[in-house]
């Protein structure tokens, strides 16, 4: 799973790192190196066009917008759902009625410095946690779902992070990982035409895993 993880790029940088424009009247979230669930974070998505008299014009565009980490299906009576939905497995995408329609057309990125795992210690009772985060200080980019949720000035954003099975050195620290996405693969993930989900949510390339570093870190982090 991925319950915790660092996101401290400013939007100005994100936006240039993405190719992507911020959402309109939306203050900067401040650095978070521990996010917790049901923070707000951001995502990259893809944004269809309006025109002034709010018909779609065809055209479309990448938008920096934060939302609150916690899918909240449209369908769900009531917002606390979220709670429950910071990771979508892989696995299941197509098959979750929570997951499914998004996955067809609302994927979105999730840029991080890196995430935490917890490891059962070998010498003794509890877990050390450990933060996975590129070795050259590159950005990472989570494969995401994102639903709105709620109508008018009441809507409510959200998103979640995709989870895979763990691969390379990973398996050690935990079963599952975040599916991270290389720049290569934003495009395709992006685009709200492409509904070959099994396609797009490839595993995690492995030099990319490779390039992580694995670093043990204090128990505070779980506060």
């Amino acid at each position: 799973m991925c319950g915790r993880y660092a996101a401290s790029r400013r939007p100005e940088d994100l936006v240039l790192e993405f190719d992507a424009v911020p959402a309109e009247g939306q203050s900067p979230l401040p650095a978070d190196y521990n996010v917790a669930p049901t923070k707000d974070v951001y995502v990259v998505r893809t944004k269809r066009e309006r025109d002034a008299e709010g018909a779609p014009t065809g055209a479309t565009h990448r938008e920096l917008r934060a939302v609150r980490w916690g899918l909240v299906p449209s369908w769900a009576k009531d917002a606390s759902v979220g709670n429950r939905m910071l990771n979508a497995r892989v696995e299941s995408l197509t098959e979750e009625p929570a997951f499914r329609r998004a996955a067809r057309s609302r994927r979105c990125l999730v840029p991080a410095d890196g995430w935490y795992e917890w490891a059962k210690k070998l010498d003794g009772p509890g877990k050390q946690p450990y933060y996975m985060t590129p070795r050259d200080g590159s950005v990472l980019a989570f494969g995401g779902l994102w639903e709105v949720w709620g109508e008018g000035e009441d809507r409510l954003y959200t998103c979640t992070v995709i989870t895979e099975p763990a691969v390379g050195a990973l398996t050690e620290i935990h079963d599952r990982m975040p599916l991270v996405l290389p720049r290569d693969r934003w495009a395709d993930w992006l685009d709200p035409a492409r509904e070959d989900v099994a396609e797009l949510a490839a595993p995690t390339p492995p030099e990319l895993v490779e390039g992580l570093e694995l670093r043990p870190v204090s128990p505070a982090v779980n506060s």
